[in-house]
């Protein structure tokens, strides 16, 4: 009998802080993934993004004005 092994990958999320400007697109495209601080910058407070917010994690980083959002 052949077994077929799928990989999934699951997509990860990073804010570069040093990057970001505090805008606040990212959160305001995908709350399920990004929020702001308390220092006013955004951070990524789901890592692990659920598959069903991926489309719009992805939108979010191509929002971003200093491409501050790492999506792997």
């Amino acid at each position: 009998m052949n077994r077929i092994l799928l990989e999934v990958k699951e997509m990860m999320a990073h804010v570069e802080k040093d990057v970001c400007i505090g805008c606040g697109a990212c959160p305001s495209i995908c709350p399920e993934v990004f929020e702001m601080d308390e220092d006013g910058l955004a951070i990524a407070f789901q890592e692990h993004v659920p598959e069903n917010q991926e489309a719009l994690a992805e939108e979010a980083a191509e929002s971003c004005p200093t491409e501050a959002i790492i999506l792997s």
